[in-house]
């Protein structure tokens, strides 16, 4: 594991903290958080090269799009500070953008993982 400063500081953000929450359940892309998350790519992007300095996100480049999610070491310890915190309002929100959008994978300009995509068994569930 990565020190555990970096790894707490990570998440001491509630824009990282969300995309924690979301690429635990599935890998995505940067382009895909931002439309998601309603928030300009490059702030979506400086936030998950936070997440992966810290140690937290494994990738896979397809093309011209890196997609990521958390890496398989990281995932049972953030389950559990998932599941013990409460539900932020914006969950809710961001599950069914979340869904709308990956729902558009096929027509849009990002096609969607390989190797992370079969390799993920866990899911967390809101």
């Amino acid at each position: 594991m990565s020190e555990p400063l970096a790894f707490f500081r990570a998440l001491a953000d509630e824009t990282r903290w969300r995309i924690v929450r979301l690429v635990a359940d599935r890998a995505m892309c940067v382009c895909e958080l931002a439309d998601i998350l309603e928030m300009p790519q490059s702030s979506v992007s400086s936030h998950v090269q936070i997440i992966r300095k810290a140690g937290m996100l494994e990738s896979e480049t397809c093309g011209k799009w890196t997609y990521f999610r958390i890496a398989r070491g990281h995932l049972p310890l953030l389950k559990a500070v998932i599941k013990s915190l409460p539900e932020s309002g914006l969950r809710a929100a961001d599950l069914k953008r979340a869904e709308a959008r990956l729902a558009q994978r096929e027509n849009s300009c990002c096609p969607g993982p390989v190797k992370l995509a079969k390799s993920t068994k866990t899911t967390i569930k809101p």
